[in-house]
């Protein structure tokens, strides 16, 4: 994979975000989507006005697709839509019925940050919070421990927890169960959840598979599980509409009328991840992410340069005193990036030239000197 291939082969299927007059440096947030988006979505579209309710023959092919694609690409047994990451730890906390022991980081992204911090609040659970590393996990691991929730990439300094393996086995140990948020790794970092030994997986294409808000999903191995966040969806046949005294489950995680234009969304996005490969991809994130370090530093722009970069995602960083501040200069100066705490967030992508690369180090160096 080079830019030349690239600029020939894929960049003519982004043509309409190409068409910006910016340098987007943001793909680690909101993922550029691809021409075809519209085009899949617009098929969704025209099933409505074309079938009514009989476009659910045309919807539910493309939900079911996008469930195999998802399972297939992080090798889960089984994996459901959610509009959001947060909804999925939402159906994993109620599969428990008394109020239960969570251990989970302090590096959490906000949304489940918040979600574990309301129900703990309101006495659902209780939260014993550590650092975001491995042994800091398995230190407050104990015997009490009934639900783990780290992230594998973390949203803020994109540190890899490269033991996430240990810290599930320690889970495991005592009984507990592990949820990995995996928002920040999948589509750029090979994912292997048997192997990983995760019991539940929490991810989304808003990043980095390129599809946009609402295409979310929950992924999880124990087929015989459970939870209080359920519909009619989650029914055995559930275009039947048949009634019984006794629950009969289908899907349990799945809930009630699924949205399905997220999924249409998600379509072009997954398609590309599949057809360039996320080895490959990874492969090229990390020499991209030098090249742009290099160029910052050949400007004066003093940025983290970690001395293993394999053990960090798919973006870079550049500390500030006043980085949220700083993120919006750069924008307006035409470089597209956005900011966490004391540290500005660059990442290239596949459509990012290393021209561009270049003139954002330029440009950066003017607006944070």
């Amino acid at each position: 994979m080079t830019e030349d291939w690239l600029r020939e082969q894929v960049w003519p299927q982004f043509s309409r975000v190409m068409a910006r007059d910016e340098i987007y440096l943001a793909n680690h947030s909101l993922g550029r989507p691809p021409d075809a988006m519209h085009d899949h979505v617009s098929s969704a579209l025209a099933a409505w006005y074309r079938s009514m309710d009989s476009a659910w023959d045309e919807w539910m092919p493309q939900v079911e697709w996008f469930q195999s694609s998802i399972a297939s690409l992080i090798k889960a047994k089984h994996v459901v839509p959610k509009a959001s990451a947060g909804q999925g730890l939402r159906a994993v906390l109620h599969t428990y019925d008394e109020p239960i022991n969570v251990v989970a980081t302090t590096g959490e992204f906000d949304s489940l940050d918040f979600i574990l911090r309301v129900f703990e609040e309101r006495g659902r659970i209780s939260v014993k919070w550590c650092e975001p590393s491995e042994d800091a996990l398995m230190d407050a691991i104990d015997e009490s421990t009934d639900l783990v929730v780290f992230s594998l990439v973390m949203f803020n300094d994109s540190k890899i927890l490269l033991r996430a393996k240990d810290v599930i086995e320690k889970a495991h140990a005592v009984g507990a169960k592990a949820l990995v948020d995996v928002y920040h790794a999948v589509g750029v970092i090979a994912l292997d959840m048997a192997a990983m030994g995760a019991d539940f997986m929490v991810g989304g294409s808003y990043k980095y598979m390129r599809g946009g808000p609402g295409a979310c999903w929950l992924a999880y191995q124990d087929g015989n599980l459970r939870t209080l966040d359920t519909g009619w969806f989650a029914k055995r046949d559930p275009f039947e509409f048949s009634r019984s005294d006794e629950v009969q489950w289908g899907q349990p995680f799945l809930e009630s009328t699924p949205a399905v234009l997220p999924i249409y969304q998600a379509r072009a996005g997954i398609e590309i991840i599949k057809h360039l490969g996320v080895d490959k991809l990874r492969a090229y994130s990390l020499k991209q992410q030098a090249f742009l370090r290099s160029a910052f530093e050949r400007e004066g722009v003093s940025c983290f340069h970690p001395e293993n970069p394999e053990e960090y995602g798919a973006f870079s960083l550049v500390r500030s005193s006043n980085a949220a501040e700083d993120a919006k200069r750069l924008k307006k100066a035409g470089v597209n990036v956005d900011a966490r705490a004391d540290k500005i967030r660059f990442c290239p992508d596949i459509l990012n030239s290393e021209e561009e690369m270049v003139r954002a180090a330029q440009i950066a160096v003017q607006v944070l000197r």
